[in-house]
Formats: C-alpha cells, structure tokens, sequence
C-alpha cells in the first residue's frame, strides 16, 4: 500500500511539472449507496436496497491539453440496508450508514464546448472509515466499530471510480460520479459486502 500512494504521489508530481496552472475546485451533493452482498459464493444474493446520503470535498485539476490528472479528498456516505447483518445473523432489514474519507485519482479527458467543458474519466480510490451507525426498523441503533472481528467493518475501502460532468466558463460544474467497491468490506466467513454508490453533485473550480 505504501509503495502504490508513493508511486501515485509520484506520478501526480511529474504531471504537474508539464501541466497548465492546477484548477482547484470543491463540489458536494447526494449519494445513492447500496451494498452489493455475495452470500456463499452467490453473487446478489443478499443485495441491500438504496440509502440517500451526501458527499463533499475538494479537488485539483492539473491539466495537460485536453486530458488532467484530478485528485481529490472527499467526505462520502455509503453503506445500504440489508436482511443479513454483519455478524451474520438475520435482522429486521434496517440501514447501515457508513462515513469515509476517500482519495480518489482519475484521468480526465475534457471536450471543448462553446459555453465551457464535458469530461469524463475514470480512476482508483481508496477510502478509510471514519464513522458509522446501524439501526433496524424497530429504532434500535448502534455505532459501528471498525477492525477486523466478526461484528465490526474493516476500515479500508478501495475500487474503481468513473466521473462525467460539465464545466461551465463561470466555474460552476455539474457532476456525476460512480464507485465501484472492490473490496470485503465484512469479516464474516461466506459473506461478501462491497459497497456501491452512484453521486449527483453541483460544485466551483477556481
């Protein structure tokens, strides 16, 4: 892990030798979260249902012609509600809201329109677990703890995330984004849970 964010830090400092100024920006707006389960082999066997949550952070934008190198630093909402707890017993189908503080890195390809820029991009992520609560549908709610036994989370998220957006002249951007986790995010023996999230949100680059 350290040599992957060394090489990534790396690759960020060559490029911004040979890019344009950076564009700094921040954006915030609602998340779609759902938790993808795989349940003994069965993939989707156990998928939650969609959770409405939020995100917010701030991005760089170091750009070379029509492609950039964008990190970011956001404060994302995941989680979903499932039948299948994380301990691995049944419960009442309540929500699970998991809170990250996530880097992701994408490669930005941007299209010249008259009243600014379409892009779209893709990149890897990786996020850490800062916070959670679990309820059930009869208001029962605890904090979820992060570690590695049977009823805690572990606290590393890492996947792909895919962004399409458009900046206007004036600054303001509109954007989409996905992530797709690829990692166990459960310690439970049979049980697979990776989180998902499609987010809308409006932002400004400087």
């Amino acid at each position: 892990m350290k040599k992957t964010l060394l090489s990534l830090c790396l690759l960020m400092a060559s490029f911004a030798a040979f890019a344009q100024l950076p564009t700094v920006g921040f954006k915030g707006g609602v998340n779609f979260a759902t938790l993808h389960a795989t349940v003994d082999g069965v993939s989707g066997s156990g998928n939650s249902g969609s959770l409405t949550t939020f995100n917010v952070g701030a991005f760089v934008d170091f750009k070379f012609g029509n492609v950039s190198l964008q990190p970011a630093l956001n404060f994302t909402g995941k989680g979903g509600s499932s039948s299948v707890s994380f301990d691995g017993e049944a419960n009442s189908g309540g929500k699970v809201k998991l809170y990250y503080l996530q880097v992701p890195v994408n490669v930005v390809y941007h299209v010249p329109a008259v009243v600014g820029d379409f892009y779209l991009g893709a990149g890897p992520y990786l996020g850490m677990g800062v916070s959670g609560k679990a309820k059930d549908n009869n208001g029962n709610s605890e904090d979820i703890k992060f570690g590695s036994g049977q009823d805690e989370i572990k606290r590393t998220d890492a996947g792909l995330n895919a962004i399409v957006g458009f900046k206007f002249k004036t600054g303001f951007l509109i954007n989409a984004n996905y992530d797709w986790g690829l990692t166990n995010i459960t310690n439970v023996d049979g049980i697979k849970l990776t989180n998902r999230v499609f987010g809308i949100s409006v932002g400004y680059a400087f």
